[in-house]
């Protein structure tokens, strides 16, 4: 039967013949590759070059031998200015050859990055086991820069001085044969010796780019394992580890650039050799009267001239020996392909909606171990199966089996009767979810990370119709399944709108903060303060209720005010401050008084406007003050008294109660200071005002308008119950979801928590909708309450409409599994229902009884 069914998988799935991958292709299969067009205008462009290099040598002949010699003015004109345009055409068209060059070689660099990243992904798991991500970053940033380059030059450097090299050669022999044989025989002579020393130097090269590629993997390693490195404070251990490398590589480094040194060491020499011979052979000739004086200034001048085209053919010697050593080496260690076809050629993808079969399964890494054995189950469609057991029994090792993460060595996984061994990448995509313990959030937003399993299936393409992806009802269908819509909705709330955003749910946003104070203003009294501009706040600090309103500069944010001297001067305006400063001297005072002797422990210092660590400081100001009145202080002294009184919050800091005559004249200074900085800073303050819409908060900010009074949980759950209650009412909730699912979640996820990080992992798959779903300790990081979450829409909405792989972490979710699949050392031991196998008292019982 299984042959029978093995040979039809095979038959009916013909996979696309693979082209040649990027690790067998040669460094000059790039050159050939890349484009003709500007290759072939690159030679056009070469050869008009080359006769331009050459015209200013016959010119120079003649002005010496005609211009100069018959005294004629006109012709010493003419050659000049053909001489000149001869000189700025080459130098046109040499920047045009170098403008050329760099387009082909970063094109050609392009593509091999392209090409090698795209190579990289499809490589079996079991190859980034064994690979540092630092080599592979390496591989494609740095050592192939180099091919690159030589791919750009490898037409234009050859050709243009080779034609240089014979165009003079061609021109020296034609004034005078033996003279230009004899100053170009010591080139023959260069090009059997400069390949041996430079032998010698490609030898070195290797040893450098391994050892470079060790020291990367090094760095990659010590950085991956930092929390360890500073556990076991081993910093001494690494070092020496990272010098050892960093003085191979040191040794190595210097005799490669010796031998490369020597390379320019002797063309240099056998270069200057050249016109020694010319002075000697050519001024005998010349006193011989065999040699025109101007033939021979231009001999010199075209010897002269051929070390530069002999100079950029060593030099392009030496990049390509560098650019192949390095290719070949990242074309080698990558030179590995993908254990599965990516895709299935002329057929639609299948649909595994069928039964599982798996018979016979073993798996054996490739260092002999063997992590499954003769494994066999069977699971009809829409059936949820368990995989128990202790750590190192094979549970995850089978899951990735059936997943076609790992490919196995023998035996059968059968979905809907087709091998999966013999699948593509695109059928299993398309009917395949998988949750690792330790999921995978990438950069981008979360709307980008829900997307990601979804946007697979379409091959990424982003420009596919919507009708074709979820929609926002699916999205947040599944935000709420899994738990993360209210932390979706809180990013929302939390987000800064831009002023050029959402014009019409700004206008909407200020009715639900009318309707918030009207509707649960009363409700929420003893929780929230209300922004009302004609009432001190008293769970506002003093700046803020002088302010009444958020800086957009940050010189009038509220913790630099006491040193921004326009404020200063506005308090001596608005007669404020000498009543700031007494108020700050009366909080130092009792502060002092009161926390002088506690430890310095931020437990004690909550109701405080001092901190802890700023304690010493009041200190000896208060000392100060016992002796000082409050103008003799020096600036720095009041700056400091200042900045605490305009910290003060009385709601808060109760061991100072406000007076009310400085109640009333902040009050009167808040509508002198709007008055000014409106006049003064127009575009540096939003003020509170409730029919105004404040750029520079959250959303949730400007619906509250206010501040709480509170950080009671209830209190705030209140709060924010009542917000998406008015959301709800006015139609904006997904609008604020969708905000929400913009969110940056950071490097790798970082900015979410781990428990986060799971159920959007959990979301991404459930979005997707799949035949199979494979869950390895999928809800590990969750809290038991968030588990029990997903167990029971694991239990009600997945069974029967998708079958289920669950390797579990927590015996007590198993009892409603279809069936549990108990491992050890790589074999099921048991297999059956919960009830059945506990009857039994065997390994699943001694599991869950040595749970208990």
């Amino acid at each position: 039967m299984y042959s029978q069914d093995n040979s039809q998988s095979q038959g009916l799935l013909r996979m696309k013949k693979p082209n040649l991958p990027v690790s067998k292709r040669s460094l000059f299969s790039w050159v050939r590759t890349s484009s003709l067009k500007l290759q072939g205008l690159l030679v056009v462009v070469i050869a008009i070059t080359v006769f331009a290099r050459v015209v200013p040598l016959e010119m120079q002949k003649r002005i010496v031998n005609e211009a100069i010699f018959l005294r004629k003015i006109d012709l010493l004109l003419t050659y000049c200015g053909i001489y000149l345009v001869a000189v700025l055409a080459a130098s046109g068209l040499k920047f045009l050859i170098n403008t050329l060059e760099t387009i082909i070689g970063q094109r050609a660099l392009a593509d091999m990055r392209k090409d090698l990243y795209h190579h990289i992904l499809t490589l079996p798991l079991n190859f980034f086991r064994k690979t540092q991500p630092g080599l592979v970053v390496n591989a494609l940033v740095s050592e192939l820069s180099t091919s690159g380059n030589f791919v750009g030059m490898a037409v234009a450097a050859p050709v243009t001085n080779i034609l240089t090299l014979l165009a003079f050669a061609s021109y020296l022999i034609w004034l005078n044969p033996l003279l230009g044989i004899i100053s170009l025989s010591i080139y023959p002579i260069v090009v059997f010796i400069v390949p041996m020393v430079q032998r010698g130097a490609n030898k070195a090269n290797k040893k450098r780019v391994d050892t470079a590629r060790n020291m990367s993997d090094k760095i990659t390693e010590s950085v991956s394992g930092i929390h360890e490195v500073h556990s076991n404070a081993a910093y001494h251990i690494e070092n020496r580890k990272f010098d050892a490398i960093v003085n191979k590589l040191l040794k190595i480094r210097i005799v490669w650039s010796l031998y490369r040194f020597g390379v320019k060491v002797l063309n240099n020499f056998f270069v200057n050799l050249s016109p020694f011979l010319i002075f000697l052979l050519g001024g005998y000739l010349a006193m011989k009267g065999q040699l025109e004086l101007g033939a021979l200034v231009a001999f010199l001048s075209a010897q002269e001239k051929l070390y530069t085209p002999w100079k950029e053919l060593i030099e392009f010697y030496q990049v390509y020996e560098d650019a192949s050593v390095r290719y070949k080496r990242v074309m080698q260690y990558f030179d590995a392909l993908p254990e599965h076809a990516i895709e299935a050629e002329d057929r639609e993808t299948h649909d595994l909606a069928g039964p599982l079969n798996v018979k016979d399964l073993t798996f054996v890494t490739e260092s002999g171990i063997r992590l499954l054995d003769g494994i066999n189950l069977d699971l009809q469609a829409g059936e949820q199966l368990a995989l128990v057991g202790f750590s190192g029994s094979g549970k995850s090792t089978l899951a990735l089996c059936i997943g076609q993460l790992y490919k196995y060595n023998s035996g059968h996984v059968l979905l809907n009767n087709f091998e999966v061994s013999n699948l593509s990448k695109q059928d299993m995509v398309h009917n395949m979810g998988f949750v690792s313990q330790s999921p995978f959030i990438f950069t981008g937003t979360i709307e980008d990370n829900l997307m990601y399993s979804c946007l697979a299936q379409v091959n990424g393409d982003l420009q596919l119709d919507r009708e074709q992806l979820p929609s926002l009802d699916d999205i947040i269908e599944v935000l709420q399944q899994t738990g993360i819509f209210v932390d979706v909705l809180r990013f929302g709330l939390n987000a800064v709108l831009e002023k050029t955003q959402h014009q019409n749910l700004i206008e909407v946003l200020i009715r639900i903060r009318e309707n918030f104070q009207r509707d649960f203003g009363e409700a929420l009294a003893d929780y929230v303060e209300f922004f009302n501009e004609n009432k001190y706040l008293y769970h506002s600090n003093v700046a803020e209720n002088l302010t009444f309103g958020t800086s957009n500069n940050n010189t009038f944010e509220t913790e630099r005010l006491s040193e921004n001297t326009y404020f200063q001067n506005f308090l001596d305006e608005a007669d404020l401050k000498r009543p700031l400063l007494e108020l700050g001297s009366e909080l130092s005072r009792q502060t002092v008084d009161i926390l002088g002797n506690l430890p310095a422990d931020e437990v004690f210092f909550k109701q405080s406007p001092i901190m802890a660590d700023e304690l010493d400081d009041y200190k000896i100001l208060v000392e100060q003050l016992k002796n000082k009145k409050l103008h003799q202080l020096n600036a720095e002294e009041q700056e400091r008294l200042l900045h605490l009184a305009l910290r003060f919050t009385p709601g808060i800091h109760k061991m100072v109660g406000l007076p009310q005559i400085l109640e009333r004249l902040i009050l009167e200074g808040r509508s002198l200071f709007r008055e000014k900085v409106t006049i003064d800073f127009p575009d540096d303050f939003s003020f509170y005002q409730l029919t105004d819409y404040i750029y520079n908060e959250t959303i949730l900010n400007n619906i509250f308008f206010g501040k709480t009074k509170t950080e009671n949980p209830q209190a705030q759950e209140k709060i924010n119950q009542s917000i998406i209650q008015l959301l709800i009412e006015e139609d904006v909730l997904e609008t604020i979801v969708e905000i929400g699912l913009q969110f940056q979640v950071g490097s790798k996820g970082d900015r979410l928590s781990g428990g986060q990080r799971q159920k959007l992992a959990i979301a991404r798959s459930f979005l997707k909708k799949p035949n199979l779903l494979i869950m390895d300790e999928a809800t590990s990081a969750l809290d038991n309450s968030s588990q029990a979450r997903i167990q029971r829409l694991l239990e009600t909405r997945w069974k029967g409409h998708a079958t289920l792989i669950a390797v579990v972490h927590r015996l007590d979710i198993i009892k409603n599994f279809d069936k549990i699949a108990v491992l050890k050392a790589g074999k099921i031991v048991e297999l059956g229902g919960y009830e059945d196998l506990i009857a039994k008292k065997g390994m699943l019982y001694e599991l869950v009884h040595g749970k208990k």
